[in-house]
C-alpha cells in the first residue's frame, strides 16, 4: 500500500466564531440558500464563492442519481447545493463543526448524509462496502493538506471509483506530467501507477474566499482496475521511487544504494540502471522494482543455502 502519514495542520491561529447567515441565490431559486462562514486560518479554509466555477466543477463531475458520491470539506456548501441536485446518495465529510451544522441547516430533511469529522480517518473500503459499491469522491481542499488526502484515498483505491478536487496548479502538474519533464516525480509515478490523471481546466485565485495567492486546477484521477504493469510488492516500489527521485541528480544505479534492501550485494547489470529515474517511465520503473526485488530475493535465498 501507498500508505503515506499525514501533515499536521497549522493550528496557532485563533478564530472568532461568526454566527451563520443564509444568502438566497438569486440565479438558482431551485438550490439551497448559500452559506456563509468566516474562514479559519487553522483550517487552510478558502471557500469557493463564484457559483459559475462550482456549477462547471459539477457539470464535470457528471454525477448520475444513483452514484454513492463523498464531498471532501464542503464548506459553505458552494459544490453540495448542486451535487445534491443531481444525486440522491450524497456524503459529505466536514471537521469544522459550523460548516456540519450549516450544512445539515441546508438540507433539514437529511437529504445529505453529514459526516462530522477528519476525512483522513474515515475508512473508505468500509465506506464503499456499505453503500454497495465503489463510491466517487470529490471536493474543494485545504492545499496544505493535499498530499495526505490524494494518498488515504490511492491507499483505498479499491473502494472508490473516481476523485475529482481542486489543488494548487503546480501540483496538478506534477500529478499529471509525463516521463522527461521537469514535473515529472513521485507523485506523477503513484498517481499514474494506480489511476488515469487528467488536468480538467484551471480556477482563478478571485473565484475564492479568502484569495488565494496561487491558480488551482481541477483534477480527475480514474482509478484502474488494476496497474498496467502490477508490482510484485508496493512497499518495495514506493521505497525505490522515493529513493530515486529523492536523488534525482544521481543515475539510478547511485541512488539505489541508499535502499536498505539492496545493500548487501551488488545489483544486476541492466541498462536502466544506468539512467536517471525521471527518464523511465511509470510501467519502466515498476518492470525495474520487480526485477530489483527478485535479483534480491536470489541474493538473499543463495546466501541462506549457504
Amino acid at each position: 500500500m501507498l500508505n503515506i502519514s499525514a501533515l499536521k495542520i497549522n493550528e496557532g491561529f485563533v478564530d472568532i466564531p461568526a454566527p451563520l447567515r443564509y444568502i438566497l441565490p438569486s440565479t438558482m431559486v431551485s438550490s439551497p440558500p448559500r452559506l456563509r462562514l468566516r474562514p479559519r486560518k487553522s483550517l487552510g479554509q478558502n471557500f469557493l464563492r463564484d457559483d459559475n466555477i462550482a456549477r462547471r466543477i459539477v457539470a464535470a463531475i457528471d454525477p448520475r442519481e444513483d452514484d454513492a458520491l463523498l464531498e471532501i470539506g464542503p464548506g459553505e456548501g458552494a459544490l453540495t447545493r448542486h451535487l445534491a441536485l443531481r444525486s440522491r446518495r450524497l456524503s459529505v465529510v466536514e471537521i469544522d463543526a459550523r460548516a456540519a451544522a450549516g450544512i445539515r441547516a441546508m438540507f433539514p430533511g437529511g437529504g445529505v448524509d453529514v459526516i462530522e469529522g477528519d476525512f483522513l480517518g474515515i475508512d473508505l473500503d468500509a465506506f464503499a462496502r456499505a453503500r454497495g459499491g465503489r463510491v466517487r469522491i470529490a471536493g474543494n481542499i485545504p492545499y496544505n493538506i493535499t498530499s495526505p488526502i490524494l494518498f488515504h484515498v490511492l491507499d483505498h483505491r479499491s473502494g472508490v471509483a473516481d476523485l475529482t478536487f481542486l489543488v494548487q496548479k503546480e501540483v496538478g502538474r506534477r500529478m499529471a506530467a509525463e516521463p522527461g519533464s521537469p514535473d515529472y516525480g513521485i507523485l506523477s509515478v503513484f498517481c499514474r501507477y494506480t489511476s488515469e490523471v487528467k488536468a480538467l481546466f484551471e480556477v482563478p485565485p478571485g473565484a475564492f474566499y479568502p484569495r488565494p495567492r496561487v491558480t488551482s486546477l481541477l483534477m480527475r484521477l480514474v482509478m484502474r482496475p488494476a496497474p498496467v504493469v502490477p508490482a510484485d510488492d508496493e512497499a518495495f516500489f514506493r521505497t525505490m521511487v522515493r529513493a530515486t527521485f529523492g536523488k534525482r541528480r544521481k543515475t539510478l544505479r547511485n541512488s539505489l544504494r541508499y535502499v536498505a534492501a539492496l545493500r548487501e550485494g551488488p545489483l544486476p547489470d541492466i541498462p536502466e540502471l544506468e539512467r536517471r529515474p525521471e527518464e523511465l517511465s511509470v510501467d519502466e520503473l515498476v518492470a525495474l522494482s520487480n526485477t530489483l526485488l527478485q535479483s534480491a530475493a536470489l541474493r538473499a535465498g543463495g546466501t541462506h543455502r549457504a
